[in-house]
């Protein structure tokens, strides 16, 4: 098991598959992109399967999400999931990704043997996309949405960030749009993870002022806390019943305690958690030929260090150097 110093254990593993990405969010990274890592830092397709195969059949970790950067982009995707839904005992396997490029994988990727996608979408007009992504790709998120819906690879989930006087007043239109489509959409604090550390608390729509927004058209009830789990996600029953919402308050109301995630990063790093300054080089270790029970022994002292939070909501806080498109989201 992957257990750590403050009684948790890690059961949900985030595989990052790439730092690229097609898109150039400006909460996560500048316009000309970033120096991304060679090809020869990256795992491989083989190093990846045998370090996830390992985390599910000697580690205890149930559930895989696959993660970017963007892992639509990495050529061996499919093969991957595959190989992974192959595994005994059987893992959940998801995908987070910005939906380009879904349409016309999504089918392939269930066939392959994954289970859900959550998709990131920040607003319903295309020309804040454009705004917010740098890219004129709104469209091809829809159709992805909808091929995802299509093949069976639900429930879907959406995620967005809402930044202030850019897409924050388009809170209830999404809320609106996902109830319509039988999507779960849940609101992400935007965190301190993009690669120009230009992150404003002062300037974050907080997860409060995301309730007040929706409240100014839905009524929203509280779901049980026995009912969150270790999910990441406060969520509210809508209109007495019409669906779900989700918010995510990394920053004003973390969730530290009940973390269970272990992340590997696409160059094999393990980050005990997502705001570390530090991490556990697998990598290099399985390339110099060591053993599973080796590798094990690694990951599970990269664990126990763990903190006891993240130190997120603390105004001291230090932001991590590695940008999310490197630690996989």
């Amino acid at each position: 098991m992957l257990l750590d110093s403050h009684g948790r254990q890690a059961v949900d593993l985030r595989v990052s598959l790439t730092d690229r990405c097609n898109l150039r969010c400006t909460y996560c990274m500048p316009e000309e992109g970033l120096q991304w890592l060679g090809k020869a830092e990256l795992l491989t397709d083989e190093e990846i399967v045998r370090l996830v195969s390992l985390a599910v059949t000697e580690l205890g970790v149930r559930e895989v999400r696959f993660t970017g950067g963007e892992p639509l982009l990495r050529p061996g995707l499919v093969g991957i999931v595959a190989a992974c839904a192959e595994l005994a005992p059987r893992p959940e396997l998801s995908l987070t990704s910005n939906g380009i490029g879904l349409a016309r994988t999504a089918r392939a990727l269930r066939e392959a043997g994954l289970d859900r996608v959550n998709v990131s979408l920040d607003t319903l007009d295309p020309q804040t996309f454009h705004t917010l992504t740098r890219r004129h790709r709104h469209q091809d998120v829809i159709d992805g949405l909808a091929a995802a819906e299509a093949v069976g690879l639900t429930p879907v989930k959406l995620n967005a960030v809402l930044m202030r006087g850019v897409n924050d007043h388009e809170a209830p239109a999404l809320l609106d749009w996902c109830l319509e489509r039988g999507y779960q959409l849940r609101f992400i604090e935007q965190m301190p993870l993009d690669a120009q550390h230009g992150w404003d608390r002062s300037r974050m729509i907080t997860a409060g002022e995301i309730l007040d927004l929706l409240a100014t058209r839905f009524t929203l009830a509280p779901e049980p806390t026995t009912a969150r789990g270790a999910a990441p996600a406060e969520r509210w029953v809508v209109d007495g019943g019409r669906g779900t919402v989700g918010v995510i308050a990394s920053v004003t109301r973390p969730f530290c305690r009940a973390c269970d995630r272990t992340r590997l990063t696409a160059d094999g790093q393990v980050r005990n958690c997502l705001f570390a300054t530090g991490e556990t080089d697998l990598r290099t270790a399985l390339r110099d030929g060591a053993s599973d029970a080796e590798l094990g022994a690694l990951w599970r002292a990269a664990m126990w260090g763990k903190k006891a939070g993240a130190g997120i909501d603390d105004p001291q806080f230090l932001q991590p150097d590695r940008p999310m498109s490197a630690i996989g989201g």
